[in-house]
């Protein structure tokens, strides 16, 4: 009996022992890792490539200059909607487009009460931006009377992203014999900024 008694004091002497031993510090230091970070993410890349069709949304401003004192001015809103081709360094389009506004000549003799256009546009491509001259027929619907006549201008469209556009257009009409008297001519300019998804 005594001899397992000193085998188990013995055991128990040494477990003890070697357990201490693990509890002790260390000499060597300490390894610390660098901290592992997730590369960031590569910037999206937008094609230059204008080829496709587009629609949107159009704001702006109209100001008439009628004949005697015809003349007025005040906002206009509406859409577009168009196809570009891209020939490399330039583009060549058309658009269809439509402003409603309410403006009073003379104080309210007679008045604007939209406009249709059929536009040809060809223009730069500088990559993300397009800048480009447009030409066509507008069609203005007033109390006088529809009117058509021919209009140009200028603009210029950013790429935000691949999907989505903005950009600004400004443009000039020409309108002879509104309602149908004689010398009853009118020049409009427009001003719009417009936003555009892209297919």
């Amino acid at each position: 009996m005594n001899k397992y008694i000193k085998i188990s004091a013995i055991t128990l002497a040494a477990s003890t022992a070697m357990g201490g031993a693990a509890y002790a510090g260390n000499l060597a230091e300490p390894v610390v890792e660098d901290p592992v970070y997730a590369p960031a993410p590569a910037p999206q890349q937008i094609s230059s490539d204008w080829t496709g069709f587009y629609t949107g949304l159009q704001l702006g401003y109209g100001d008439v200059d009628g004949p005697g004192v015809l003349d007025g001015d005040n906002g206009t809103y509406g859409f577009h909607a168009g196809y570009d081709y891209d020939l490399g360094n330039y583009v060549i389009g058309g658009e269809l487009d439509y402003d409603k506004t309410d403006i009073d000549l003379n104080g309210g003799a007679a008045n604007v009460d939209s406009v249709a256009r059929l536009k040809f546009k060809g223009g730069y491509d500088l990559g993300n931006t397009l800048i480009y001259a447009t030409a066509g027929a507008a069609r203005a619907d007033t109390s006088l009377g529809d009117e058509t006549g021919p209009f140009a201008g200028i603009g210029a469209t950013y790429k935000i992203t691949d999907s989505y556009t903005v950009g600004a257009e400004v443009l000039h009409h020409k309108f002879d014999d509104l309602g149908g008297v004689a010398g009853a001519d009118a020049d409009a300019t427009t001003f719009t900024v417009r936003g555009s998804m892209r297919f």
